[in-house]
């Protein structure tokens, strides 16, 4: 029974996925946005014998470029690098949900059976939450190399071309990741991953499952197509509203390269967020919102959609 949870999982978390691979790569590009910027102004040691027109000691730094949203994000990379640019990335997604989302959903559906009331077959608020940060934490963990992968191969095209590292497959980025900045850079990024993942799990799957069985105890909607795609899309917006501060960061600190004998451009997650406060202002951690929740939204949907119909297809194995 543990077994089969994991494949109806691991197959509809493929699914989702892929359908929404466009939308993550748009929210990744989103997110990097106004990333080099410089925050404070220079300050300038003014001469004795200044003219009185250079009085002001200050060079102000030119203003951030305005911000793009979704639509012409797409455009542009489509105009750019042809339709299947939107699809970059593309297998590192499939080894992502391959090993993250298959080993949350399957974790999380051990602890559901083992946690859930015998008698309603239901399980408590506070526990579906436990389960839900408990499982994506692991899960998190298991895939943050394929992760790093991802962010890197939908990030590389908005670098100009003497920069981008160009990997042919995730496997190639890993193994070149692996080559270049060590085993360990396969987890940079992993404690942002984990939190990210324990908050996208515990929102996502434990608000499916609270409002599906709210709907049904209610009479609301009988248990049907409307049901799942009703409780999916709301907790596919609950899970983007609380993890998007995390993603951007985690995105950022998963994108950034790092010379030889330089220093990286952040220490570490709370640099980050604290630089990108800084000079972008605090609205800057829900950059990608947008496609965040127009990603979030669908692939929740078709995740819980595909969960339900395979498990139907499975009931009798």
């Amino acid at each position: 029974m543990g077994v089969k949870g994991f494949v109806e999982g691991g197959i509809a978390s493929i699914v989702a996925g892929c359908a929404t691979h466009p939308l993550d790569l748009i929210k990744v590009r989103m997110q990097l946005q106004g990333e080099n910027h410089a925050p404070n102004p220079v300050q300038t040691v003014r001469p004795a014998l200044a003219f009185q027109a250079t009085q002001s000691g200050t060079i102000h730094a030119p203003p951030p470029p305005p911000r793009v949203g979704p639509i012409a994000v797409g455009i542009r990379i489509v105009q750019h690098d042809g339709a299947a640019a939107l699809f970059s990335g593309v297998s590192a997604t499939v080894l992502r949900q391959t090993l993250y989302s298959t080993t949350r959903m399957g974790l999380y559906d051990i602890m559901k059976k083992k946690w859930s009331d015998p008698n309603t077959g239901n399980m408590p608020l506070l526990r579906k939450i436990g389960a839900g940060l408990l499982a994506g934490g692991i899960g998190a963990a298991v895939g943050n190399p394929a992760d790093v992968a991802m962010v890197r191969m939908q990030a590389d095209g908005r670098l100009p071309p003497a920069q981008r590292r160009n990997y042919k497959s995730v496997i190639d980025a890993i193994s070149q990741m692996s080559k270049s900045e060590g085993i360990t850079s396969l987890w940079r990024g992993s404690s942002l991953t984990v939190n990210r993942a324990m908050l996208v799990t515990a929102s996502q799957l434990a608000s499916y499952d609270q409002i599906k069985e709210t709907i049904l105890e209610k009479g609301v909607m009988k248990d049907g197509l409307g049901t799942h795609v009703t409780s999916s899309f709301a907790a596919g917006f609950v899970a983007a509203v609380a993890s998007n501060p995390v993603d951007v960061i985690k995105t950022r600190v998963m994108n950034m390269k790092v010379e030889p004998g330089m220093a990286p451009p952040y220490a570490g997650a709370i640099d980050c967020a604290m630089k990108t406060v800084r000079s972008e202002g605090p609205m800057a951690l829900y950059k990608g919102f947008i496609p965040t929740i127009s990603r979030q939204g669908p692939f929740t949907v078709v995740l819980f959609v595909t969960l339900e119909q395979v498990r139907k297809l499975l009931k009798d194995f």
